[in-house]
């Protein structure tokens, strides 16, 4: 497929798009609001300082690009760094992290005069573009300005590499890889299939993921113990928590069955249920109480009652807290086939981690961590009943297990430090830099 024809496409495509955001909207207003920016109308930044611009589509990749946009920040005090997202999540959490230390907008849609139009206002000296964000005419626009491009922390799982590789899109996946200046992966058969699908082996750096260097704030450790204190204080009692995290549709059923077996024979189980996309939270809601158990949102309390079954974490930027405040932890988009989400910062705070069976997004991190004994992977609802009662009914061994994921987080720790070398070297190189 030529470039051209593909661009074609997506224009032809854009009414439909827009037509989704009102749908959105239908139930988060704010996704009527600053389409300009969609379309590269972004506010122009003051040209004073070189500006470092980094890509992150959703949450998951702005959590896990923390680490990297913190040593930017230190390192280079000189530079403006510019992070876009796609959705609006991930630029709530921007927002939420950083405030105004960094510059934040939406990243245009993939169309020539919206990268055009981007690229004027916002100038940037490199492009960090987080995980697997690949993307023909953003890619191109770079290379035609001499702006180097670093995918950082790039996975490429089987599937992926499968779609890029159909013969209709084979070229226009060749020539993209052409304008990729560095891949920064995450481990070696990520690498392979990043070079099978056309990149030339000296732009290839394997350096570990980054996801490990993350830090935990301390806000959010004394957040969640006072937490679990309030939790017991209301329920009267030492509870055991168990956190169901980044839920997908059609998995939520079968943890609140899980969780109906288990408090049968451990009544003091307290389970936080989290959503992964704020949309779901009224739905989700409405299906814990269609179980006949009592649930409270924590968006309007934290004041548990005696009867009190399930929290609904329905707050945005409140995950690590939650984490602090539970014993086990089941990480979600995992029992359905959306390939996973991030099992390390769980791990990173000691906790057993369980997972279903489709962690393609995340395979060598989890086959690494299942294989010291800090993941434990489950088929199906019964299998899920069967790994939570256990670790529920045995502290020590919970521990124990909990143990081994945070040894594990701290023991790949240092791709960060390696990824800053790649970007120094390039803005080094910068004919934007130079100028």
């Amino acid at each position: 497929m030529h470039r051209s024809f593909y661009t074609l496409l997506l224009y032809l495509l854009v009414p439909f798009v827009l037509l989704r955001l009102i749908w959105r909207a239908r139930k988060v207003p704010a996704h009527r609001q600053r389409w300009a920016e969609r379309f590269g109308l972004c506010q122009p930044l003051p040209t004073d300082k070189p500006v470092i611009w980094l890509h992150a589509v959703s949450v998951g990749e702005v959590i896990a690009s923390a680490p990297l946009v913190q040593q930017l920040l230190q390192h280079y005090p000189d530079h403006r760094c510019l992070v876009t997202t796609t959705t609006l999540t991930g630029s709530n959490r921007v927002r939420a992290l950083y405030g105004n230390r960094v510059d934040h907008c939406y990243c245009p849609y993939d169309l020539p005069d919206a990268y055009c139009r981007f690229l004027k206002r916002v100038h940037p000296v490199i492009a960090i573009i987080v995980e697997t964000e690949l993307w023909p005419n953003m890619l191109a626009a770079c290379y035609q300005r001499q702006i180097p491009v670093v995918i950082a922390n790039a996975r490429l799982s089987e599937r992926s590499a499968k779609g890029y590789s159909r013969p209709i899109i084979r070229c226009l996946t060749r020539a993209l890889m052409q304008h990729i200046t560095v891949v920064a992966c995450q481990n070696d058969n990520d690498g392979q299939r990043f070079l099978k699908l056309g990149l030339s082996a000296d732009r290839l750096q394997v350096i570990g993921s980054i996801k490990f260097d993350m830090t935990i704030p301390l806000a959010a450790l004394a957040s969640g113990q006072r937490l679990r204190a309030a939790w017991e204080q209301g329920l009267g009692k030492p509870v055991q928590v168990w956190i169901a995290a980044s839920t997908h549709a059609g998995e939520e059923q079968r943890i609140l069955a899980a969780y109906q077996h288990i408090r049968q024979h451990h009544d003091n189980l307290l389970l936080v249920l989290v959503p992964r996309h704020p949309e779901r939270f009224d739905a989700v809601f409405a299906l814990i109480k269609q179980q006949a158990l009592h649930v409270i949102r924590h968006s309007q309390t934290t004041h548990t009652t005696p009867d009190t079954h399930v929290i609904l974490g329905d707050t945005l930027g409140d995950l690590l807290m939650f984490y602090r405040a539970a014993d086990v932890a089941f990480v979600g988009g995992s029992l359905v086939p959306v390939g996973g989400h991030n099992l390390l910062e769980p791990a990173a705070l000691g906790l057993p981690v369980l997972a279903g069976p489709h962690l393609f997004n995340f395979q060598q991190i989890g086959e690494a961590l299942a294989k010291v004994g800090g993941l434990t992977i489950v088929q199906d609802t019964q299998a899920l009943t069967t790994a939570v009662s256990a670790l529920i009914a045995d502290p020590t061994y919970c521990a124990a297990i909990g143990s081994k994921a945070q040894q594990f987080v701290a023991a790949n720790r240092g791709a960060v430090d390696k990824l800053m070398a790649i970007i120094a070297a390039q803005l080094n190189r910068s004919p934007q830099t130079a100028q």
